[in-house]
């Protein structure tokens, strides 16, 4: 699928991300430090050059654990330097953690907490980036597309190529299962991955529709709105909620189809955007009542707000810093910049 850019009418950087490890640098932010105290160990680490599971793997392995009994709160880069948490089970101490010597991984910080920790207790992950073989205006360019992106509601909220798998079938065959082509397996995180690749490919159709109507900023009636840090309404008073969109207080959100998801208010002119979404793929909401046990539906914030966003040039390559909510990715944000299509 081809997405459009916000900023079209600015030109990108160009230029190449990802030259090495080191240029891709995340740095997760907690949602909440370890107490101290507690039968399990909250551990801070760097990987390089692993998934957040190899690394997992490799810590299980090196302690005797279970790699299911450490907690992750969230996934990090291969192709890249990342700082994460993740918990450790007891009978493991702080101080066994911090004694471990392993490639590609080294711990930073080990403290005591009193329970596991949880997917998604995260608030989000700042990054510095380095782009390479830049042309020497991209510092001013880069600044006045970042400007533009951290404007509420903020940059749209694509789901990125990773999340479609290597070949880019992952949602094809998500789409099988969600119709019965194909059965259930046994290996339910796979299956879970597939449906959720499908759910992703809609939501980015349903994103693209709304810019290319002119609706990014706006509010809609029946559009479900996320309220900055709190929780969601539908939006019964659009003239009301579109200045608040313009203002950053809330943001629409798209689906993440499933039947459990909260649904827009029927016959308003969100759902039956949404229908639209659904009909076009040959799917109904009815669909996927077949992964119900998977996949039961969410939403998904169409705007992603960029925080702490510098740009530096250093000769002919830029270093680009923000911070990102939990879900978000960095490479929506480097491909407004760079402009790579």
């Amino acid at each position: 699928m081809k997405l459009p850019y916000l900023t079209a009418d600015l030109p990108g950087i160009g230029g190449t991300l990802k030259s090495r490890d080191e240029d891709f640098v995340v740095e997760e932010i907690p949602a909440y430090p370890p107490s101290g105290t507690g039968d399990h160990v909250f551990v801070r680490y760097e990987k390089r050059g692993l998934t957040t599971p190899q690394a997992v793997t490799v810590i299980a392995r090196a302690l005797g654990v279970r790699d299911r009994d450490i907690g992750v709160a969230g996934m990090k880069d291969r192709q890249a330097v990342t700082t994460q948490w993740i918990s450790l089970p007891p009978p493991v101490t702080p101080e066994v953690a911090l004694a471990l010597v392993l490639d590609q991984v080294r711990v930073l910080e080990a403290v005591r907490h009193n329970h596991k920790l949880r997917t998604g207790h995260l608030r989000g992950n700042r990054f510095r980036l380095v782009v390479r073989s830049v042309t020497g205006e991209a510092a001013g360019t880069a600044a006045a597309i970042l400007s533009r992106l951290v404007e509420p509601p903020g940059a749209p909220n694509w789901y990125g190529e990773q999340r479609f798998g290597r070949d880019g079938d992952n949602a094809q065959k998500g789409r099988a299962l969600v119709l019965g082509e194909r059965p259930l397996g046994r290996d339910r995180k796979l299956d879970r991955l597939m449906v959720s690749s499908l759910q992703s490919e809609l939501f980015n159709h349903w994103l693209v529709a709304r810019l290319a109507d002119g609706l990014y900023r706006s509010a809609i009636p029946g559009d479900v709105m996320h309220k900055v840090a709190g929780g969601m309404f539908d939006s019964t008073e659009p003239d009301v909620d579109g200045p608040r969109v313009a203002m950053g207080e809330i943001v629409p959100t798209g689906p993440m189809f499933g039947v459990s998801m909260r649904a827009p208010a029927p016959g308003s002119a969100a759902a039956e955007r949404e229908a639209t979404i659904l009909a076009a793929s040959g799917l109904t909401l009815e669909s996927f009542a077949t992964v119900r046990a998977i996949a039961e539906g969410t939403r998904r914030d169409a705007a992603i707000a960029i925080t702490d966003a510098t740009v530096a040039a250093v000769e002919d390559t830029l270093e680009v810093t923000f911070a990102l909510p939990a879900g978000a990715y960095a490479t929506a944000v480097m491909r407004e910049l760079m402009k790579p299509e």
